[in-house]
């Protein structure tokens, strides 16, 4: 906190000289447990503070009548309070209707994402996890604004384009050549907004922590080492395009309120499975009060993909430099140890037709394992309370039960927080 503070206080005077500095600010003060030995979210059955809590600055201030610099500390107790700069970037206000914002930027992917941390501006303890856990938030690059009326409705449309890079699978996911454009409309009660995006994306399993992509990606070393490099072009996430879709609906009557966000994630070309998520909310306002519920769905579902590069894989008969091939690569080793312990000969020794069986099998096995590394379902039910103590201070408690549809087990997390603006 007090490096936080520090590194705000010299930033504010970089900018005093210039210009009239605005510095704003919030936090969140988050502590939870579960009710098992099962961890979700970070927490896990000892009552623990750092998962979530974050405090944050916003120092601003007007370089002249139609430009702006704005950043944005923020110290998360998860990485022990680090203060990280989330946005740093200058705003150009080209007309009444449109401005052109460059830097270190929030891309307007959800609902809340201009707000995401702020848990104050909204009802939930966090944004459902669901659809907000992504690992391309922020954009280093630029985003046109524009919003204007059309009768009694009030529209925004945002296009962003730059680069992006964040925590995934163990690595770093990468996004070159963005391009996010979206769109909001809102007549009094009832909003409706779009987006759409789409990357070109690299991830290096190589790099992972996750012990099974680090043996996948020797392996996928051994697909090209055979000669079947059509298919590991294929399964490897280099250059490939995803893409992002996204749709939300909110009716706030203020004494009661329902909204609904569904997002779609697809790197096609590559081992990813597609990423469908969606969450439902409802609650009411009574005086400070704002009670709600919760229903969250997320779903990657292992496909059935490059079926005729697979085809070609385990049909095919190796010759004996295929064969050499694959026992000289890593990979190929450790298999080639195990037929020896086995069988007591060597791959290159052995039939052809039953080292093409043993080496097509082990390969296809590597196949199989990258098609189905992100392959997850799970449902997660929570009930929120809220409670208004200022007019800057709001109060919760929030109970969520999430569930491992895949393997039918559940954990139930207990949390309580305070978030306050100033």
């Amino acid at each position: 906190m007090k490096k936080l503070l520090t590194i705000a206080a010299l930033t504010a005077s970089t900018f005093t000289a210039q210009a009239e500095v605005r510095i704003n600010g919030f936090a969140n003060f988050t502590g939870g447990m579960t009710d098992s030995n099962n961890t979700l979210y970070g927490y896990d059955d000892r009552f623990s503070f750092s998962e979530e809590s974050l405090f944050a600055i916003q120092i601003s201030g007007d370089i002249n009548d139609k430009m702006t610099a704005t950043g944005q500390l923020v110290a998360k107790g998860a990485n022990n309070y680090d203060p990280e700069f989330e946005w740093a970037y200058l705003t150009y206000e080209a007309t009444d209707n449109l401005s052109i914002v460059a830097g270190r930027l929030r891309l307007p992917l959800f609902n809340y994402s201009a707000s995401k941390d702020v848990g104050y501006s909204y009802h939930w303890l966090t944004t459902p996890r669901s659809v907000y856990d992504v690992p391309f938030n922020n954009l280093e690059g630029i985003r046109f604004d524009y919003a204007d009326y059309a009768g009694d409705w009030e529209y925004n449309i945002n296009f962003s384009t730059g680069t992006f890079n964040g925590p995934t699978l163990g690595t770093e996911v990468t996004g070159n050549n963005a391009l996010v454009l979206s769109a909001e409309a809102t007549y009094d009660w009832f909003k409706i907004r779009g987006v759409a995006g789409t990357a070109k994306s690299t991830l290096n399993i190589g790099n992972s922590t996750r012990a099974d992509l680090i043996q996948a990606s020797a392996g996928l070393d051994s697909i090209y080492a055979t000669g079947f490099s059509e298919l590991g072009e294929l399964l490897k996430w280099e250059d490939d395009k995803g893409e992002f879709l996204g749709l939300s609906v909110q009716v706030d009557k203020f004494d009661w309120f329902v909204s609904a966000e569904i997002t779609s994630i697809d790197v096609a070309q590559s081992f990813l499975s597609s990423t469908e998520a969606y969450y439902v909310t409802a609650g009411m306002r009574k005086g400070k009060w704002t009670p709600s519920i919760t229903y969250e769905k997320s779903k990657s579902e292992a496909d059935i993909k490059f079926p005729s590069q697979v085809s070609q894989l385990t049909s095919a008969q190796l010759s004996i430099t295929q064969v050499q091939n694959f026992v000289n690569s890593p990979f190929g080793m450790s298999v080639n140890q195990g037929v020896i312990a086995a069988v007591g000969a060597p791959l290159t020794l052995l039939p052809q037709p039953n080292s093409s069986a043993i080496i097509t099998g082990a390969l296809n096995s590597v196949s199989n394992g990258l098609l189905f590394a992100n392959n997850s379902e799970d449902t997660t039910v929570s009930a929120t309370l809220r409670y208004d103590y200022d007019v800057n201070i709001a109060l919760k408690v929030d109970v969520s039960k999430f569930t491992d549809d895949l393997s039918d087990q559940d954990v139930t997390l207990i949390r309580f927080g305070a978030n306050y603006v100033f």
